[in-house]
């Protein structure tokens, strides 16, 4: 057998393949439906008109070939615009937007454009697993986020957090901003939930703060927002250099995006947004449920559709799938610091929640 690239050996387990393949096994013993609050994968779809203009374009015998690589400049105009509107952030549509296939592709860009082999990252601890990923395809060490005296070329951040559905607090980007500007580092920002806040907070971009734009970028995903998960399509936006790093290298790995998903992104960003309301409003009332369920167990939940909660002594997570037929997501898969924690997703139906948060209140009877 021929030997494996480094870069390969290096990747991490894939922590959702291991979830899924967990919840596969516990569905083939049979017995009761097995209730999945592991996944956050948004189960309310695209609004109409999105789906209409999709298909529409897809109709069209002009647009099955390559789309422009950086992508269509009226997509770019779309989220510049919303970016406007919506977090108070003017930007130049041109020089400070790349379009992505997906905001996942752009955690691995990030990595590959900013830093170079051997250097280091610093990562959220707990956060998400594939923040891992990006930097073992880099090359780079990373280490867990724990202040900003940390030396360090490069940094993640995450509000609304994944897992811990924490938002940001105040002067966190500020402070970042500072960092990276006494490091001579780059700081990205993955906005991936930035429309999904509970209790009246705002949506708040670490674009909007003063230097931003010279030290990093932030991430914005069509999935969250507009229900958009499988189609794949995402931004990098505000540091011109790195939005510039980042079209070259899809120059050379991807031939675009197929033009009828940016048309139908285009419609998401300049069409109606209530939509948008509607869904953070659903996760809302969810996430207020099941904090009700939870009570007097420690849980948070500030926005995303994650509430970030602490088993009780002596249940464990394989313990809730194996005997309770509840599937969460074990918080150590986030990092160190998330031993003892579980993460359960509000993006199912409301019976599965219902179903799933019945069991939990039984099992920590």
């Amino acid at each position: 057998m021929r030997e494996v690239p480094d870069r390969i050996v290096r990747l991490p387990d894939h922590y959702f393949t291991a979830l899924l393949a967990q919840v596969a096994a516990a569905t083939a013993r049979g017995g009761e439906p097995l209730a999945d609050l592991g996944r956050g994968n948004p189960e309310v779809e695209p609004p109409e008109h999105v789906v209409r203009a999709l298909t529409e374009c897809a109709e069209r015998d002009d647009v099955h070939g390559y789309a422009p690589f950086s992508g269509v400049p009226a997509l770019k105009e779309a989220i510049a615009i919303r970016y406007g509107e919506v977090y108070g952030v003017h930007l130049d549509a041109v020089r400070e937007v790349a379009v992505l296939p997906g905001t996942k592709t752009g955690l691995m860009e990030f990595a590959l454009c900013a830093v170079e082999s051997g250097d280091t990252i610093v990562l959220p601890d707990p956060g998400y697993p594939d923040y891992f990923s990006a930097v073992a395809l880099a090359g780079a060490k990373h280490v867990p986020f724990s202040g900003f005296d940390v030396k360090a070329d490069a940094m993640y951040l995450n509000f609304p957090s994944n897992p811990t559905a924490a938002t940001v607090p105040d002067g966190l980007f500020e402070e970042a901003v500072q960092w990276a500007e006494r490091s001579e580092a780059w700081v990205l920002h993955d906005f991936a939930y930035g429309d999904l806040v509970f209790d009246g907070r705002r949506p708040q971009s670490f674009l909007a703060v003063d230097g931003a734009r010279h030290v990093g970028i932030e991430l914005f995903s069509m999935s969250k927002s507009y229900g958009m998960a499988g189609w794949r399509l995402g931004f990098a936006l505000g540091n011109a250099e790195l939005v510039r790093r980042i079209e070259l290298l899809q120059n050379h790995a991807f031939a675009g995006i197929f033009r009828p998903i940016q048309e139908a992104g285009i419609a998401a960003l300049t069409g109606p947004q209530d939509s948008v309301e509607e869904r953070r409003a659903t996760y809302e009332r969810r996430r207020d449920r099941t904090l009700a369920a939870l009570e007097g167990i420690e849980a948070q939940s500030e926005g995303t559709f994650f509430v970030w909660f602490r088993p009780p002594d002596g249940v464990t997570v394989d313990q809730l799938v194996v005997e309770h037929r509840v599937a969460v997501a074990p918080g150590e898969g986030f990092g160190a610091r998330g031993a003892g924690w579980a993460r359960l997703s509000l993006a199912v139906r409301d019976e599965i929640l219902d179903r799933g948060l019945e069991r939990l209140r039984a099992a920590f009877a």
